[in-house]
Parts: C-alpha cells; structure tokens; sequence
C-alpha cells in the first residue's frame, strides 16, 4: 500500500525536501529534459521548488515536446455527470458538506435517463459520475443499477465517489466502470483532520489507500489528485508525485491520471484559502509532465477559460467541458451546485478553440469492443 512509503518521512519534511533545491538541482533536471529522458523524483522536486520559476519557458517547451510524443495532439474531452448531493461527511471547504442547509437530492432512474441523453445530445461518450459521501443513499446496488442505464449511452464511465473495499469495486467494474478518481484533497495529516469532521471522509488512511484497492480491483484508469490551496503547495505536490510514481509502477496496466483542482467559492463560510498563483500552478503541471510523461493530465472547468486554452494540449490531455455540478443539471435542475466553475463554454466552442490550436478533440477515447466486450445497446427514448 502507499501508506508504507507515505509513512516515511512527514509533511514538514517533505516540504523541507522541495525547499532544499537550488539553482544546480534545476539546471541538472532541465539538462535531462532536454536529452530526451523523463525526470527522476529528485529532478522534479528541484522544477516544483519556488527557485525554478525563472525556467518557466524552457520547461514549457519540454512539457509540449513529451505531451506531443506520449499523446500527440489529443485532447480528450469528458462530462461530470452528478448522481446525488447526498453526504453524511462533514468538510468544511465543500458545498455538498453535511451541515450545509441546501436541498438534497439524488437521481431516480428516469432522471438518470433524461441526464443520460441531455449529455449524449452534446456529443459526449465519456463521462464520470459523481456522489457526496452517503452510503446508504448511493449504496453499491444504486450505483450498479446507474451504471447498467449509463452504459447503454456512454461508451466510457468512470467513478469519483466515496472509497469502497476492492470487492466493491470489483462490483462496479464488472457493472461496466472502467475508471476511478479518488483525489485525497490535501496529503497533510494536520490539515486533513482539521478540515475533514466527521463521518467515513474523516478517516485519512481509507483514503488514502483507495486507488491501491482500485488498482488491485482492476480499474482500467485511475486519477488523483490534491485539492490545491488547503495547505502548503509544495507538500501536496511532493506528495502527489509520490504517490502517482508508485500507482504507475506498482499498477502498470492501469493508467494513472492527474489532476490539480484549485479551491473555488461554495457553500458555506470556508475563508482560509492558501493561494496558489497561476504561474506556479502552470510550473507544477510542467513539472508533472516531465516527471511522468505519460500520466493524463487533466483540468476542469474550476479554472479560467483563458488558463484552459493556454494549457490545451501542453500538458493538459483531458478536460472537463460544459460542468453542471449539481444533480440533474444537464436537463433542468435546481441549483444544487458543489462548487462555482470558471470556464462555462459549450462542448462546441471548446471543440472550436481546440481546432483553432491545431489540436484534435476526442469525445470518445474508449470502447467496450477495444476489450473484446459487447456494446449495449442504446435504450429506446
């Protein structure tokens, strides 16, 4: 598990660890960029560290060159769809958190369907879904009777809902889930407990060892990720690099994601931010890439339309489009939303402003078929 190597040093340290990197460290990591070879951990910690700053171009060309080489001009395109708001944990930065007082609501079967072809409508054949943290509200047998009318519209579905044992998720990749994101929110022991109260989220470890059972169950694709600005960025990152080095090598037939969400406005009275500025949020996916480059990167719409395009194919290989937060959003929903986004554009105008990069936008990635499996069939309108 990741906890053996997590349990190695602290989070001070690992701070400590980036903040020990000079100027010779970075110029040694370029160097390696530059002759073709992926970073070791030592040579991204030197990119994530504040001294590297000043090396932003350079290592922007070489996160477009590996992007380039591992993904070509790719950018596959998802949609969030939320299945319930519904959650019995209590964390304080979220808007779907237990004390806030917002209607709850999670989809019945016929709500599904209509959320199904709202978002089929748009083009889109991958998408993730989502809950809050309620287990008896979106228990297993819930989530396995969506997936069964999900997968007769979509030919991608991945998961980011509560952790579950590896026989549950076993569950719901036989019930057609080829994907699973958990992100930790913030690897720091101290801040986790602080912001995370009570109920299943409160306990750290479970979910920290989530992705080992989703590897050990079989998931095709795994994502993580640090909710940035919860506490000290360069302990999230040294740690989120960590951790994904071990997924892929420890799973190496899953492929392994990142993602890099920063905190956005919700519900609630959450005021204690750790700001992380945009050219160093751009540094730590530079970093990313050329530590691991042949990890998805992938950014939602919590970020700037301006950032996104920027970003579009170097490093960034997936992106969210058209987000609705909130359940039954796509087709008429009440406000019931998790968070605030940034970018609100159509799936088309993303497409528009991929093309006009010269990139390729990919609504469909993945195929039952690619595996030997049989398609279901399109449910009758």
């Amino acid at each position: 598990m990741y906890t053996e190597v997590f349990e190695r040093l602290s989070f001070k340290e690992a701070i400590e660890r980036v903040l020990s990197k000079n100027k010779k460290d970075i110029e040694a990591a370029l160097d390696l960029s530059a002759s073709g070879r992926p970073l070791d951990f030592e040579n991204y910690l030197s990119l994530i560290s504040p001294e590297a700053d000043t090396y932003l171009e350079e290592m922007a060309e070489f996160s477009l060159s590996w992007t380039r080489k591992r993904f070509g001009k790719t950018v596959s395109l998802y949609m969030p769809l939320y299945l319930s708001n519904e959650c019995r944990s209590s964390c304080v930065y979220c808007g779907f958190s237990f004390e806030n007082k917002i209607p709850r609501k999670t989809l019945n079967e016929e709500e599904i369907h209509a959320e199904a072809k709202a978002v089929r409508a748009k083009g889109i054949r991958h998408i993730l879904l989502l809950t809050g943290e309620d287990y008896s509200k979106t228990s297993v047998s819930y989530l396995v009777s969506a997936i069964g009318i999900l997968k007769g519209y979509f030919d991608s579905i991945s998961v980011e809902i509560y952790p579950m044992e590896k026989e549950n998720y076993e569950i719901l990749i036989q019930s057609g889930t080829e994907g699973l994101a958990v992100y930790q929110e913030t690897y720091d022991p101290e801040t986790y407990a602080l912001y995370h109260l009570r109920g299943m989220k409160k306990n750290m470890r479970y979910r920290l060892e989530a992705p080992d059972r989703g590897g050990m169950a079989g998931f095709r694709r795994i994502g993580i990720g640090a909710l940035l600005g919860l506490s000290n960025p360069y302990g999230e990152m040294f740690r989120l690099g960590e951790h994904a080095e071990y997924l892929s090598k420890k799973y190496w037939r899953t492929t392994i994601q990142i993602s890099l969400p920063r905190m956005r406005p919700a519900e609630g009275e959450f005021d204690r931010t750790i700001p992380v500025k945009d050219r160093e949020y751009v540094r730590f996916l530079f970093a990313l890439r050329l530590f691991l480059p042949d990890a998805g990167l992938v950014q939602s719409t919590r970020e700037t339309q301006k950032l996104r395009n920027h970003l579009a194919g170097m490093p960034i290989t997936h992106m969210s489009v058209e987000s609705r937060t909130d359940p039954g959003g796509y087709s008429g929903g009440r406000e019931l939303k998790q968070f605030e986004i940034e970018d609100s554009r159509s799936v088309s105008e993303i497409v528009e402003m991929l093309r006009s990069k010269g990139l390729d936008p990919v609504r469909k990635d993945f195929d039952p078929a690619f595996l030997g499996e049989p398609r279901s069939a399109l449910p009758k309108a």
